[in-house]
Parts: structure tokens; C-alpha cells; sequence
């Protein structure tokens, strides 16, 4: 009775190690360039861009759920910054850069498709207020701050598919 038991309790160990997805390293260099990526473009906005001072925003509500969510995310606020505001050309270019690469990883490396995510509401709300452009374009930038600086905390996340 007692080597079934030792056996079992074998069996269990090696199914669940086996089970285990290894970190491999290109999933290292990944979050690696990421890191690095997301880093230089908070550096950017934060030296970059003046926000009016009188623009106040509600708490963030983007999460990170997942790397499913950050490339439509990112996508949809790089899509309402306005391309004549001075100095944002080359942040939304490292933007699309970044959402690019995320992208092409994840085609790359993970065999199951993501499922097609609802955008974060006030996401959804200032896509429908294009009409008071600036205003929509400070508060993307200091969305996609935010949105950047979760991503650099939570890092660990991009390992899932």
C-alpha cells in the first residue's frame, strides 16, 4: 500500500513540474526590450509634453488583464493623439513601435488567439469626443503614461499568452 502512495505522490510531482512553462529566453529578451522601450517613452512624456495644468482626470480604470489588452489599449490611445500637437509625432512613432513589436512577438510565440477585448470605458469615451481634439490628445498622453507605468510593474505578465 505504501509504494502505491510513494507512486502516486511521484507521479503528481512529475505532472506537475512537467506542466510548468519554462521562462525561455526569448520571453527574457522580451520583457527586457519592453522594459526598456516603455521606460524611454515615459522618460519622453514626462520631459516632453506639458499638460495643462487645469486638466484633471478621473482615476485610471485600465487594467492589465493580460498581454491581450496592451496593444489595443495602447493602439486606441495612440489613435486619438492629435499629430499637431508639437513633439508628439515621434512619442505616437515609439508607440506604434512598441504596440508593433509587442504584436509581432505574440504571433510569434503564442499558438492560441486572443480573444477580442472590450476597450477600457474611458477609452471608449474619448474616442467618441474627437471633436475637442487637445483636450483628447493631453489626456491619451497622460492615459498612456499611466497605462506604461502599470505595464513596468507588472512586467510578468507579458509571459502569458
Amino acid at each position: 500500500m505504501d509504494y502505491i502512495l510513494a507512486l502516486l505522490f511521484s507521479l503528481l510531482q512529475i505532472l506537475s513540474v512537467g506542466t510548468a512553462v519554462p521562462v525561455t529566453m526569448d520571453t527574457v529578451l522580451m520583457k527586457s526590450k519592453v522594459k526598456w522601450m516603455a521606460g524611454q517613452l515615459v522618460v519622453k512624456l514626462e520631459k516632453n509634453v506639458e499638460i495643462p495644468p487645469t486638466l484633471t482626470l478621473s482615476p485610471p480604470t485600465d487594467s492589465l488583464d493580460g498581454p491581450s489588452c496592451i496593444v489595443p489599449v495602447l493602439d486606441g490611445y495612440n489613435s486619438l493623439i492629435s499629430d499637431s500637437l508639437i513633439g508628439v509625432s515621434q512619442i505616437k512613432t515609439e508607440i506604434a513601435s512598441l504596440t508593433g513589436y509587442l504584436d509581432q512577438w505574440r504571433k510569434a510565440h503564442c499558438s492560441e488567439q486572443w480573444p477580442k477585448l472590450s476597450l477600457p470605458m474611458r477609452l471608449q469615451e474619448l474616442q467618441s469626443q474627437k471633436k475637442h481634439i487637445h483636450t483628447v490628445s493631453f489626456e491619451a498622453l497622460l492615459r498612456v503614461k499611466e497605462f506604461l507605468n502599470l505595464l513596468l510593474k507588472n512586467l510578468d505578465l507579458l509571459e502569458n499568452c
